[in-house]
């Protein structure tokens, strides 16, 4: 009675007989709003409601009106007094409103209670654990489903499915299809759209497409599903062929289609089309979608628009982890590493936690700045975070400490590593190659097979890396032969490399014998490197060969334009020197502008050669006067050679001294105690002149000078360098 009188007190009608229309236009929502008032409530006016308040309707839409578990537990006490426990259409009710209060427990509490469920109430639950992503328990009920001999219909495979997608079950995906196939819905589009979605994410392509293209009515999720798998799959140019099929039978893309779409003219790179769909985005009124604005700030920064990008980013209130990666991985690969780091420190200054993917890109961009401090900053937040083991970011920690000038604190990381897989062994040989230290590879090398992991392709080209920067010629050329005992077929990357190793060992000769023998077309890096050790060797003929081989492969590379003039003017063909300038203006292609980079208190300085705009420049350039007196005092000669220009001695040996890396130490030496490393980086390969220069200079002075030039590091130590001249 007090279940009537409370609902009946909620009515403002009066000597009148309510009906079922009347109870769900108002008595429902009022009940609903008042559910749980404990204010005392009296009988006004007397109706009779017995005929409603036994309804299934009228419990049936009670329940869909309830927004508390209260709601549902005090609906489910009137069902048992009413004695409609067993009514199988009204648990099924409950069960479906309890999952979406999310209340999956006491779901699965009524679902357990009730006697022999139909197959109506075996997708209630079945849908609610698949909602909630619980896909082990989804699976685990669809099975028992079976067990007791109720059949699924077509609305219990496409729940079941998403559970196999996200458990990426590849075998119980393959025993689901046959399933469906027996009970009849192989023709069914839901079901079917399920399977294609569930093989392209397992990875079976494939077979997605082979449910696609059984399909006789293809919906927009059809096409979305596909094209999403060829997507993820990184087939970019096939979702993109399957993009415009879907287009030519007028099927109008969704936002979901067009996600996937802007992922594929991501992955290669196609600005143009990628900025016509935008257009496209913007007609579709679209342009707000939270995930259309991750996937344009990605496109844009990876295509290097990161001033476009960063304009999306910038709209989104409240920007997800997704998307800060695609701009701090944006900034990192477009050389706009110092942004990246700002923005790194950004995020987690606002506590916004990042994933392995964060830290890897803000390690990547600590790596290109250079800087040691800051290197040092990233690794202690590495270490005090939960990706301190983590190793690939370990590796990343390894390859950034290299190319900040320590593989010293680049050892440390690998040594720290547990459970070394071959790709950190790898990057722990590719920081010895870079800065030339042969023997320390080698060696590591033969540590990685005693500790049982195969070498990989990657690992070989540090191995020869660090050979030809070494002049170890016999060890390199052992260890390229060897490549195949591990099943491994060099690449282009690793015939540059034995060009290069043989080249700089002045066997230029052998190396284009070598050339003339690869399997493959010789590349840009194997013509690049014969072209090299042309020019240090004064080889004209034979560089001008590598150099029209190069021209025909990639014609707008400016590096080897100006390796052919330096060719010719350190052979003093000043004719040969203007038309290499003829053709580069022909082009529209200029020389990059040299500068050097010192960091001094944290706090990078930039230098260009002949650079007197610093605010210390009159004190720098008396320290240079001062250096070059002390290197003619000790009988240093100046490697005249080095200048690129047809003028006299004195202008050249002038020249010489205000390269920027000069200039770079001269300020590092009048702005750091005695004693104290410096650290430079310089975008361009050292001159001759500079690097005997600063070989002496690290002797008179008593400091480790190290440079970092766009080959490889130089470590000046009392006199010597660590690349034994041979670099």
């Amino acid at each position: 009675m007090a279940w009537k009188l409370l609902s009946l007190s909620l009515l403002t009608t009066k000597n009148h007989k309510v009906t079922t229309s009347e109870i769900r236009t108002y008595l429902i929502p009022k009940f609903i709003k008042h559910f749980c008032s404990s204010s005392a409530l009296r009988l006004e006016h007397s109706v009779n409601l017995d005929h409603c308040f036994n309804s299934d309707s009228f419990y049936a839409s009670l329940i869909d009106n309830s927004t508390h578990k209260r709601h549902l537990n005090q609906i489910h006490n009137q069902l048992l007094v009413s004695g409609l426990q067993h009514n199988g259409f009204l648990i099924t009710k409950l069960v479906n409103g309890s999952s979406n209060l999310g209340q999956i427990c006491y779901a699965r509490k009524l679902f357990d209670e009730f006697c022999n469920p139909d197959v109506f109430m075996w997708n209630a639950i079945i849908r609610s654990y698949s909602r909630k992503n619980m896909f082990r328990d989804t699976i685990e009920m669809y099975r028992w489903m079976r067990w007791t001999g109720v059949h699924p219909d077509e609305f219990t495979f496409p729940y079941v499915l998403k559970a196999c997608t996200g458990l990426l079950d590849f075998g119980l995906s393959c025993v689901l299809h046959g399933q469906i196939m027996r009970y009849g819905f192989g023709l069914d589009v839901f079901v079917q759209n399920g399977l294609v979605a569930l093989y392209a994410k397992c990875g079976h392509i494939g077979m997605a497409r082979g449910v696609f293209d059984a399909l006789y009515d293809r919906t927009i999720v059809s096409w979305t599903s596909i094209i999403s798998g060829y997507a993820q799959n990184g087939e970019a140019m096939e979702a993109l062929r399957m993009f415009n099929q879907m287009r030519n039978t007028d099927v109008k893309p969704d936002w979901i289609a067009l996600v996937s779409i802007l992922r594929a003219y991501t992955d290669v790179d196609d600005l143009e089309q990628g900025r016509s769909l935008h257009g496209c985005v913007i007609k579709m009124g679209l342009e707000d979608e939270p995930d259309l604005l991750i996937s344009l700030t990605a496109f844009y920064a990876k295509c290097g628009q990161v001033t476009v990008a960063r304009s999306f980013f910038d709209q989104m209130k409240t920007a997800n982890v997704i998307m800060w990666n695609a701009m701090i991985s944006g900034y990192a690969k477009n050389g706009h590493a110092e942004e990246a780091v700002h923005l790194f420190r950004d995020m987690i200054s606002r506590n916004i936690k990042p994933d392995s993917v964060t830290v890897r890109s803000a390690v990547l961009a600590c790596a290109q700045v250079g800087s040691l401090e800051l290197a040092k900053w990233m690794d202690d937040y590495v270490s005090k975070s939960k990706y301190g083991s983590d190793i690939f970011v370990n590796t990343a920690l390894i390859d950034m400490y290299a190319k900040c000038g320590s593989v010293e604190s680049a050892r440390m990381v690998f040594d720290r590593t547990s459970d070394k897989d071959v790709v950190i062994w790898s990057a722990m040989v590719m920081g010895y190659g870079l800065h030339g230290q042969g023997w320390e590879a080698i060696n590591l090398y033969h540590a990685m097979k005693r500790a049982g992991v195969y070498p990989n392709d990657v690992t070989f080209i540090g191995l020869l890396t660090a050979c030809n920067h070494s002049g170890l010629v016999k060890e390199g050329w052992e260890l390229f032969h060897c490549m195949r005992d591990f099943g491994i077929v060099p690449r282009n990357e690793h015939y540059s490399c034995v060009v290069d190793l043989l080249g700089r060992a002045g066997f230029l000769d052998q190396a284009c014998a070598f050339i003339m023998k690869m399997p493959i077309e010789p590349g840009v890096s194997v013509w690049g490197a014969l072209l090299s050790a042309s020019k240090i060797h004064r080889r004209v003929t034979l560089g001008e060969y590598a150099a029209k081989k190069l021209f025909s492969l990639d014609p707008y590379n400016t590096g080897h334009y100006v390796q052919l003039s330096n060719l010719y003017a350190s052979s003093r063909l000043w004719d040969r020197v203007a038309h290499v300038r003829v053709l580069m203006r022909e082009k529209g292609l200029s020389k990059d502008l040299g500068y050097s980079l010192i960091e001094i208190n944290g706090k990078l300085e930039v230098f260009h050669v002949g650079d007197k705009s610093h605010p210390r420049a009159e004190e720098i350039f008396y320290e240079l006067q001062r250096l070059e007196r002390r290197l003619k005092e000790v009988g240093f000669v100046p490697h005249t050679e080095s200048v690129l220009h047809d003028l006299n001695y004195e202008e050249k040996e002038e020249n010489l001294c205000i390269h920027s890396e000069r200039i770079a130490v001269a300020y590092g030496l009048i702005s750091t105690a005695p004693g104290t490393t410096l650290r430079i980086t310089k975008n361009l390969r050292a001159c001759v002149n500079c690097h005997s220069a600063i070989k002496l200079i690290s002797k008179l002075v008593e400091r480790e000078i190290i440079v970092r030039d766009a080959n490889r590091f130089h470590h000046f130590k009392d006199g010597s360098c660590s690349c034994g001249d041979y670099w």
